[in-house]
């Protein structure tokens, strides 16, 4: 048989066949004078099972392995860990449908920000009853999405824990709108503003103490810090940089 004639028997492609030589899986067959390829009845049965093996789920290094004499695995305990990944894969997707189906039944709809926690979407939805219209609000929605993307699951959960109950304490969402505009009114101001450390002040009586849960360095002096700041107006973010200051120094509420 030509190559043509062999992959149109197994169904499968000639360029299949010449990856499968190239891999190693299928042996090269002799050759005739002219130089064609000269395969016999049994490269196609060795085709045939090394496509059903792939169809399988088996990866070429896998079928490799099954098809060497000396394969240090046989048939049985690959397919064994094969269908133990599938199980795996089945359980990744059930989540992560069930995350989907909270995303998409979620009240209010998908934020602007995309998809997230369902207690982050929670959350933002408190901070929209808040100030919905706020540019700053906006920034600190975008920047939560940010952490909790980039956050390990104690510290996430420490954050959003801390700034909901921020919220739900008496007041707190009056003591949030009233910083948010204040926080507002510095888009245009000068950093040397007398309403950068009222600003300040207002915005650190809104959070919890435990909301850093360690030291932390709050003057620009990495990288993070600098690109933090450069989103900010100037004055926002002497206002923001004042505030790190005081829940570090524990003048927080």
């Amino acid at each position: 048989m030509r190559i043509g004639e062999l992959a149109a028997a197994v169904g499968v492609t000639t360029r299949t066949v010449r990856h499968y030589h190239h891999q190693g899986l299928l042996p090269e067959p002799e050759r005739r004078p002219n130089g064609y390829r000269d395969y016999t009845l049994r490269h196609a049965v060795a085709l045939a099972r090394i496509r059903r093996l792939t169809e399988l789920g088996l990866g070429l290094a896998e079928v490799r392995d099954v098809l060497a004499e000396d394969a240090g695995k046989d048939l049985v305990e690959v397919l064994t860990e094969l269908d133990e990944d599938l199980a795996r894969q089945e359980y990744a997707i059930r989540e992560r449908r069930a995350r989907l189906r909270a995303l998409l039944e979620a009240e209010g709809g998908l934020p602007a920000e995309g998809p997230v926690s369902p207690q982050l979407a929670a959350l933002f939805q408190d901070m929209a009853h808040v100030a919905e219209d706020s540019p700053m609000a906006a920034k600190d929605r975008e920047m939560l999405a940010l952490i909790e993307t980039t956050a390990g699951p104690e510290e996430r959960e420490q954050l959003l824990g801390a700034l909901e109950g921020a919220l739900a304490r008496p007041g707190g969402q009056e003591r949030a709108l009233a910083a948010y505009a204040l926080l507002d009114q510095l888009a245009d101001a000068d950093p040397g503003d007398p309403r950068v450390d009222e600003a300040a002040r207002a915005l650190a009586d809104c959070l919890p103490r435990d909301l850093l849960p360690e030291p932390l360095e709050v003057d620009p002096g990495n990288s993070f810090l600098r690109a933090f700041y450069a989103d900010f107006a100037p004055a926002q973010a002497e206002a923001i940089r004042r505030t790190l200051h005081l829940l570090t120094e524990g003048d927080g509420p």
